[in-house]
């Protein structure tokens, strides 16, 4: 009788077990990330791998059994979800993320930091796309437009991943504002200005000639998504930042509608951007630094914490969830690729993680005025993890492959022989991006501890901390304020 009460549904499952992730994580919080030096995402990363499919089998939201991928989900965890619930759980993580960070930027940044800004979103940008379509063209023998798209989807760096290492720890103290401030931007713009980059690709696949491609591409992705998708959210949020002091003004909003208000105005501007099919985390992005960009917001909801509220559930959520759909089969070599070998998906990934961003940042560092050592330099190049705006960005591009537009099909189709390129591209993108992806996360998200671990060890033992999160000092060859010459004020108060 009691047995028969009892009822693991797979949303009943899901329930339970992120949510206790997520409150034994809460309960620990601090000494995870200032005593063992770790973030959110590779743990959540992890929790997800064990209990998904490939593990212990409780979690498996798009589940593949012996028969391929299906809609009606199996086993405990089964819910049958597929790639449309990818693209939209991405989309609004991504775009609430990307918000907070154009909240959170300091006022009236882009005037004063435009010029490191433009640097990392262009000659950066642009070098780590056709570096890493160069990878994938040599190692998997794909074509020039396939190696362009799966470029496109690991240019950006993640705002998620980002934003769990630059803030909320004692390590982030020890890197100056500025680099912080200038990552966080870059974090914020750059998925949204991988669009052309990415549909370069889509449309030489897609497009029946060379002048129709170059219209669409024109038309459709510089002007309607990058120009009109910015100028919107800049709009948004500079119409409803008027709005919001005029209703505060007149008391006619209490403290719960003012808190509630940053999140709702985010999941907003990306439902603008979605419906327009414009470029949402412009939109987004735009939207936040618009509504946030004089420091009066940030100021009046410094206390409320949340943007660390955001982390802990919304993004730690999402990268249990990545755990548990890893494309594994898709490490292995098929039919239609051949040359995706377990071997040569560690070489791309050492290939992308050394020469992605680090040697073009070290030879521009002179004219990235935020970046003022080597050292720095370094730290920059190294610090461009890839994570969910990668995700979204290979969705979006298999879904304009499979179905011409930025809606997918719920699981990748199967094709027989011969294949096309568009055919080989479709299946080919999913499982690179993912690998990546996941590769990208545990080397990002540990290299805090390794850098403290280095930082500890490397001093005389006399003169080491009891305990790694005692060493409190800057990261060497980095200038922080007072620390030489040409140092600026970082301080919020002193910026002014």
């Amino acid at each position: 009788m009691v047995w028969s009460q009892l009822e693991p549904t797979p949303p009943h499952v899901t329930y339970l077990l992120l949510s206790g992730f997520l409150v034994s994580y809460a309960l620990f919080t601090n000494f995870i990330r200032n005593r063992l030096h770790l973030s959110e995402p590779p743990i959540a990363l992890l929790v997800g791998i064990l209990l998904g499919p490939r593990v212990l089998g409780w979690l498996s939201p798009n589940f593949c059994g012996v028969n391929g991928c299906n809609d009606e989900g199996t086993g405990l965890g089964g819910w049958g979800w597929g790639d449309h619930i990818i693209q939209e759980a991405t989309r609004v993580i991504v775009g609430i993320q990307v918000f907070a960070i154009g909240v959170e930027l300091p006022k009236f940044y882009a005037s004063r930091h435009w010029k490191s800004v433009v640097m990392l979103l262009g000659p950066v940008m642009t070098f780590s796309w056709l570096v890493c379509a160069g990878f994938v063209a040599i190692l998997f023998k794909v074509d020039v437009a396939t190696a362009l798209i799966v470029g496109a989807c690991l240019t950006p760096t993640d705002p998620v991943l980002a934003s769990s290492i630059l803030s909320n720890s004692q390590f982030s103290e020890r890197v100056p504002k500025r680099i912080k401030d200038m990552l966080s931007a870059e974090s914020g713009c750059n998925d949204g200005i991988s669009f052309p980059f990415l549909y370069a690709g889509i449309f030489a696949i897609i497009s029946k000639s060379t002048g129709e491609a170059i219209k669409d591409y024109f038309i459709v992705t510089i002007l309607w998504q990058v120009v009109f998708g910015t100028t919107v959210g800049l709009i948004i949020g500079t119409v409803f930042h008027k709005v919001l002091r005029f209703s505060e003004s007149k008391k006619y909003i209490d403290p719960a509608g003012f808190t509630a208000f940053y999140l709702l105005l985010a999941i907003m501007s990306i439902g603008v951007g979605s419906t327009l099919g414009s470029d949402d985390f412009l939109v987004a992005f735009g939207a936040g630094y618009g509504f946030a960009r004089d420091g009066w917001f940030r100021k009046k909801t410094e206390a409320t914490n949340l943007p660390q509220i955001i982390d802990l559930m919304l993004n730690s959520a999402m990268f249990v969830y990545f755990g548990t759909i890893i494309p594994w089969q898709g490490f292995q070599p098929s039919s239609i690729a051949p040359n995706v070998t377990p071997l040569r998906l560690l070489a791309f990934l050492v290939l992308v993680l050394l020469f992605r961003r680090i040697p073009i940042v070290l030879a521009l560092y002179r004219w990235i005025p935020d970046v003022r050592t080597l050292r720095e330099a370094l730290f920059v190049g190294h610090f461009g993890p890839m994570g969910l705006g990668g995700l979204f960005l290979a969705i979006e591009a298999r879904a304009m492959l499979e179905t011409g537009s930025a809606i997918p099909e719920p699981h990748p189709p199967h094709y027989g022989r011969p294949f096309t390129d568009k055919e080989r591209a479709v299946t080919i993108i999913w499982p690179l991006v993912s690998f990546i992806v996941l590769g990208s996360t545990m080397v990002h998200g540990l290299s805090v501890l390794v850098m403290s671990l280095y930082s500890h060890f490397r001093r005389p033992a006399n003169k080491r901390a009891t305990i790694m999160a005692g060493e409190e000092d800057p990261l060497d060859g980095m200038e922080h304020e007072g620390g030489g010459g040409n140092s600026e004020p970082e301080s919020e108060e002193e910026d002014r």
